[in-house]
């Protein structure tokens, strides 16, 4: 069993839509805590309601109480007080197998999360996670400095690494080039895990679906290097089998169940 905090995605491709759609692809039972609701599609964000922290907690507890969550993954948090109360259950204990996707910004470059959000991640959150997936915009947000290709990538992850999280993968979906590499920091190891570049525009919820998988490779009880490995192999097959769909007018998502 695992829990997805984040947002709802009314195009469904990415949030907690794509994470239980990716649970559910990975024979893994999924349960939600909804940290805010946007109106969105596949061509751009057109308004966001955040929840109140208060309420997150209320769902937090309602799942906790009654669930054996096996592994966590944090997705579009919304405001900072929010941050700041999953980041309190984390430091308490109760989000085991903590995979943090700290969703700072949209696809398209809206801001969904107000900066001081930022330092809460670096401060309270991140520390806390086993597992920390930032895409190049998040990596340079996070950091304060220019990520353009693989060796800024190794130097974001090291420096989060040193926050706490016992993994960091920087994922560069958006550099160019017939490869996809992401960058894996473990300690003093780094490892960069390179795959095809699937020419298609339904590339919405990439990241959301990896840090999904990668939270169910931990619920089955899988090595996170393994998780984050087979959570790659998994998002590469999910864009491939949708490369040809046109669902939208703008970036289209994955096909979860190909």
């Amino acid at each position: 069993m695992a829990l997805t905090v984040a947002g709802s995605d009314s195009g469904a491709g990415a949030g907690l839509q794509a994470d239980l759609k990716t649970f559910a692809a990975w024979g893994v039972f999924g349960t939600s805590v909804v940290t805010a609701v946007t109106a969105q599609n596949t061509a751009t964000v057109v308004g966001v309601e955040a929840m109140a922290a208060s309420f997150v907690d209320l769902q937090l507890d309602a799942v906790l109480g009654d669930f054996r969550v096996a592994a966590v993954k944090t997705g579009m948090l919304a405001t900072t007080d929010n941050v700041v109360a999953v980041a309190h259950r984390a430091a308490a204990g109760a989000l085991p197998n903590l995979v943090v996707d700290p969703v700072l910004a949209s696809s398209s470059g809206t801001p969904l999360l107000p900066p001081e959000g930022v330092g809460a991640y670096r401060d309270l959150l991140l520390p806390h996670a086993l597992v920390a997936t930032p895409n190049l915009r998040e990596a340079q947000l996070l950091t304060d400095r220019q990520v353009s290709d693989v060796d800024g990538m190794v130097e974001a992850a090291r420096t989060i690494a040193a926050w706490g999280p016992s993994y960091v993968v920087v994922k560069g979906g958006h550099l160019e080039g017939a490869l996809a590499p992401d960058v894996v920091v473990h300690g003093d190891e780094v490892t960069v895990l390179e795959g095809p570049r699937i020419p298609t525009r339904n590339d919405h919820g990439t990241g959301c679906t990896l840090a999904a998988a990668t939270a169910a490779g931990l619920a089955w009880g899988r090595d996170p290097r393994e998780a984050l490995v087979a959570a790659k192999r998994y998002v590469a097959e999910a864009l491939a089998g949708a490369a040809d769909w046109r669902l939208g007018a703008g970036h289209g998502p994955l096909d979860h169940f190909g």
